[in-house]
């Protein structure tokens, strides 16, 4: 993996997010193949409500969780997860966004490790459709309850 050290530095916007955010390793360049046509960004600095700094933020644990479950999977994965210092998100837990190209992006909150299975699942239907959008019923409920912001794709 390919990647800079930031304390909370986006070269992209030449500005701070997070001065106290831990450092990250960040993925420059991700290889564009089929699994890639998707990604899964997992807020890994939320705190999720915890105060201090001992051990791994709750977002740090998502994405950790996240990991280790698509890669026990028995077939090749569907989406990439790449972790972001900040979605901007933090009174609704810890966050991720599904993005990919002419797609509708979705922008969820109020995770946490215990529903890594579902958020596996709702990454899986929605990298299995050409636009983002998964009909009501096929998501999973912590996508339904748990829905902050869905983003048209740019044109």
């Amino acid at each position: 993996m390919s990647g800079y050290r930031s304390r909370g530095f986006r070269p992209e916007t030449d500005f701070a997010m997070d001065q106290s955010a831990p450092d990250i390793l960040r993925e420059e360049s991700i290889p564009r193949n089929s699994a890639a046509a998707t990604t899964l960004h997992v807020c890994v600095t939320c705190r999720a409500g915890e105060n201090g700094d001992t051990g791994p933020r709750p977002g740090r644990r998502l994405y950790d969780a996240l990991i280790d479950a698509q890669h026990r999977q028995d077939h090749p994965p569907s989406f990439r997860i790449i972790e972001v210092e900040c979605l901007s998100n933090c009174d609704r837990g810890c966050s991720v966004a599904l993005s990919g190209p002419g797609r509708w992006t979705y922008v969820y909150g109020d995770l946490d490790r215990n529903c890594v299975d579902d958020v596996i699942t709702g990454a899986e239907r929605y990298a299995a459709t050409s636009d983002g959008l998964v009909p009501w019923r096929e998501r999973p409920t912590i996508f339904r309850k748990g829905v902050i912001a869905r983003i048209p794709p740019s044109i």
